[in-house]
């Protein structure tokens, strides 16, 4: 993941950030607000880092975030080299604290394996 200090501009410190959370955060971790390349509504993001693993969660009020805010998401807070991924568990160790929330992973000491390019679409048009 970025240095999160890189994302300042939309680093939430508000009172009720501080109360929930103890602080604001720091270059590993935070709480943001990331206008929706779609509608400009506010995309909540969540950050951190732990036990192996960046993760990012996305929201919004009314809807889950879609392919293009989540791919906003991706690019402003994992560097360009990195692939992150939404994982689809079994229903048994589903977790949901957010009808609309959606979520980034990047392990730390795993390569994401990758299908072809091939497999995905034509390669090299």
């Amino acid at each position: 993941m970025r240095d999160l200090y890189l994302v300042d501009a939309f680093r939430d410190t508000s009172p009720a950030v501080i109360a929930h959370f103890g602080w604001g955060g720091d270059g590993t971790c935070g709480v943001f607000i990331v206008s929706s390349p779609v509608d400009r509504a506010p995309l909540r993001v969540i950050a951190s880092v732990g036990e192996g693993w960046d993760h990012v969660s996305v929201s919004r009020r009314n809807r889950c975030p879609n392919w293009t805010e989540m791919e906003h998401v991706k690019r402003l807070f994992f560097r360009e080299d990195e692939t992150a991924m939404q994982l689809h568990v079994p229903p048994a160790d589903h977790v949901n604290l957010h009808p609309h929330c959606l979520h980034l992973w990047r392990p730390h000491n795993v390569e994401i394996p990758r299908p072809p390019a091939d497999m995905v679409g034509p390669v090299g048009g």
